[in-house]
């Protein structure tokens, strides 16, 4: 039986229960309950070595689902020798068949270097002019060499025709540098001036991640909504460094849309925060759901203020590389 078809067998047993993963699984999905989201299908890629996406993202789908009633199917960097998790193995992600019935892509993968088969369905997903939400290092999300199908994808790609890539051309920004001192300095952030009234920032109060601002210069067709302040420790309440680092602040989300291959038109939501420990703020969790809410049409059903609760227990590592848990399956990441 081929993947799509396995897939479309698939997708109507996830209905039948809150999350669906056994140990032969490569993916998990958290069936959507009642709410605004019901009958909305999200896709969470995760695939990056150093901010434990493969441990945020299915808290993310947790509360997207149990909360608002999307639909969320969490993918992962699979090891295909072991079947597990293995951030550091950059041409795998199983599971990106379900973009083809996903009416959002969530992404925060780095450098990685997938193989055709597998992009052909983000690739497919953009053309078809889709939403996106991309996090942290989905900046620099692919690392595909020169020559190959889908090089231009890649966060160095030099072409004027799609300079920058992914990164670039879809988000705003490729990779270009850390802000902020690196596991020195965290993130405050400052709602942008005239942006107090858009509605992905309802409720968002209180927005602090312990990773540092990106270095970002975005194109011209991109909305700043929040602004970094460069903290001078890794608390909180550490007093803003002075000088140029925030003068002026750097944003640190940011809406745009992007034009596909087909000419359509795709609207997108990217923020350089969004470790696994970032989560760990209700404002930068209330944030990324109502970005979801806005990237499907459905900012008019933004709450005043979502709830963003933490499903079940949730324990961050640190970010950092060479220090991701071993031994981890899709399946581990399921329980509520």
């Amino acid at each position: 039986m081929s993947r799509i078809a396995a897939i479309g067998l698939l997708l109507p047993l996830f209905a039948l229960t809150r999350s669906t993963a056994s140990a032969a699984d490569l993916w998990i999905t958290f069936q959507g309950g009642d709410g605004p989201g019901k009958g909305k299908h999200i896709v969470l890629i995760a695939g990056d070595e150093e901010y434990r996406s493969e441990e945020g993202l299915p808290q993310l789908a947790k509360v997207l689902a149990k909360r608002h009633g999307f639909t969320c199917t969490a993918l992962f960097p699979i090891d295909p020798k072991t079947g597990k998790i293995d951030p550091d193995h950059t041409g795998n992600i199983p599971g990106l068949e379900a973009l083809q019935n996903a009416d959002l892509m969530v992404i925060q993968t780095r450098f990685r270097n997938l193989p055709d088969e597998q992009m052909k369905y983000i690739v497919d997903y953009l053309d078809a002019g889709k939403p996106v939400i991309g996090m942290r290092t989905a900046t620099h999300a692919f690392a595909i060499p020169g020559g190959r199908t889908y090089s231009k994808y890649s966060w160095d790609y030099k072409d004027s025709s799609w300079a920058g890539g992914f990164g670039r051309q879809v988000l705003g920004q490729t990779w270009v540098n850390h802000w902020g001192h690196h596991g020195q300095q965290s993130t405050r952030g400052v709602i942008a001036p005239g942006q107090e009234d858009n509605p992905i920032l309802r409720g968002c109060q209180e927005i602090w991640g312990p990773t540092d601002v990106y270095e970002v210069h975005l194109r011209e067709d991109c909305t700043p909504l929040v602004l970094g302040q460069v903290l001078s420790g890794m608390s909180p309440t550490d007093p803003p460094v002075k000088g140029e680092k925030n003068a002026p602040m750097l944003p640190v989300a940011w809406t745009k849309q992007y034009k596909s291959d087909s000419g359509k038109m795709g609207r997108v939501f990217t923020t350089t925060m969004g470790a696994s420990t970032d989560l760990q703020s209700e404002g930068l969790r209330r944030l990324l759901v109502n970005a979801a809410y806005w990237s499907v049409g459905m900012e008019d059903k933004i709450p005043p203020k979502a709830d963003v609760g933490i499903v079940g227990e949730y324990h961050p590592t640190k970010f950092g590389f060479r220090g991701s848990k071993k031994g981890m399956k899709p399946e581990d990441y399921a329980k509520e």
